[in-house]
């Protein structure tokens, strides 16, 4: 996350830096050899099918090539072989993500109007047929994307929703993200990582149609890969490197808010964190206090690297340049800990998820505990994209449905337009219904 020059300079005067990123690129800045390397990779399993996917398999997932599915039996049994305490966790992350689906889907309504007399009109909501959900379990498995990919695509109603994740270590996969799919109804469940997942599922060669969308985090291959497919099949967002930022005020404790940015700074070496804050003296605690905390943090090597690269802690002058400047960021999760939460609620506009209050962290969000979806525009997108709902898997189909009487209503503008825009055969198939309708 970085600032906006144009933003910077309009509000000149009014805000000041006590840490500004140790690097300027943006996190999510797009690698030339990571391009090239998916584009091969893509080119080669279209061309070559699943023997490519094999090899690719075998090259970078440690596969021994051979049966990638895992069985009814095998993704049932999933939760089996995990500690009691921590399916307890998964089932208690499904459920509230799937009921605020299920409330999400409920307001989103099938209606129909009669503009003017004689014209209907109307739209329907249809979910997509069918769905490929990656679900990454590398470095730190993310047990609850399930919830937010395959559980919320079934909230919305798409009939088959197939799963990919990567092999751990021992060649299988990892049971708590297949338990949590489980409980997400998911159809079809393939230990298979990265690029080669993604096209086998965008390109129908996991013994099914080829997939309508692709959603689900992951690298940056995996991004990219998403980017590139993107036409074979819908996506839901390019996400980058996961980021946080926070608006504090000297009313807020530093500890937490310090403990909060490290929380998602550990998601990895270029994940962003921003504090924007109205008080100088709060923002330098901060400061002390993230240092102190990575002195014991045992994910230091990781949330360390980020910090000190891509942390920044920014002093604003007053409520309203605060909300400017959070604007500018668009950030993923927005954290709001102040005296007056109600006026940032209201006045910001860019952010992927909004978390209100002390008591409010974003890590309640990522492990499916808040209900709300984790999947999120990063980089700047929320200023035009928001996450990931039950209503990206919805199309809202539009119909018409015209009578005889309506035709003086709509021929003459249409012949105007089509007439003053040389399109004769647009104009004719109005005028021929009006010439019928006078009759």
């Amino acid at each position: 996350m970085i600032f906006t020059p144009s933003v910077l300079a309009s509000l000149d005067g009014s805000f000041h830096h006590l840490k500004e990123p140790g690097v300027t690129a943006p996190a999510a800045q797009r690698d030339p050899a990571v391009i090239e390397t998916v584009s091969t990779m893509l080119r080669a399993i279209e061309t070559r099918g699943m023997d490519a996917v094999a090899e690719y398999a075998r090259t970078l997932d440690g596969s021994d090539g051979g049966r990638f599915e895992l069985t009814a039996a095998e993704i049932a049994s999933s939760g089996d072989r995990l500690d009691p305490a921590l399916r307890e966790a998964i089932e208690l992350g499904s459920e509230r993500t799937l009921a605020f689906a299920a409330e999400q889907r409920a307001h989103l309504n099938d209606f129909e109007v009669e503009l003017v007399p004689g014209l209907v009109t109307g739209a329907r909501y249809i979910p997509v047929g069918r769905v490929g959900a990656y679900l990454p379990a590398g470095r730190f498995p993310l047990t609850a994307s399930a919830f937010m990919t395959v559980g919320v695509a079934k909230a919305a109603g798409v009939p088959t929703v197939i799963a990919c994740t990567p092999p751990q270590p021992g060649g299988g996969a990892n049971d708590a993200v297949v338990y949590a799919a489980h409980l997400s109804g998911v159809d079809r469940v393939f230990v298979l990582g990265g690029v080669q997942a993604l096209a086998a599922m965008a390109f129908g060669l996991l013994g099914e149609l080829p997939v309508d969308m692709l959603v689900g985090a992951g690298n940056a291959y995996v991004a990219e890969a998403k980017r590139q497919l993107f036409g074979v099949a819908a996506i839901d967002l390019l996400a980058g490197p996961s980021e946080v930022a926070v608006i504090a005020d000297e009313t807020a404790d530093p500890e937490i808010v310090a403990a909060d940015l490290l929380g998602q700074a550990e998601h990895g070496p270029n994940s962003p964190a921003a504090l924007v804050t109205t008080s100088d003296a709060f923002g330098r605690a901060v400061a002390a206090a993230v240092d102190r905390q990575l002195e014991t943090l045992a994910t230091e090597p990781i949330a360390g690297p980020a910090w000190r690269d891509y942390g920044s802690i920014t002093v604003a002058a007053d409520k309203a340049t605060a909300v400017t400047l959070m604007d500018d960021l668009a950030p993923e999760h927005l954290e709001i800990q102040t005296a007056d939460d109600e006026f940032y609620h209201r006045e910001l506009r860019n952010y992927g998820s909004i978390f209100i209050g002390p008591w409010s962290t974003v890590a309640y969000s990522d492990k499916g505990m808040a209900g709300t979806n984790h999947v999120l525009p990063t980089a700047g997108g929320a200023k035009h994209s928001a996450g990931l709902s039950v209503s990206r898997f919805l199309k809202p189909l539009t119909y018409q449905r015209i009578s005889r009487e309506a035709t003086p209503s709509l021929a003459p503008a249409v012949q105007v337009i089509s007439d003053s825009e040389g399109m004769a055969a647009h104009s004719a198939t109005a005028t021929m219904r009006l010439d019928t309708w006078v009759q």
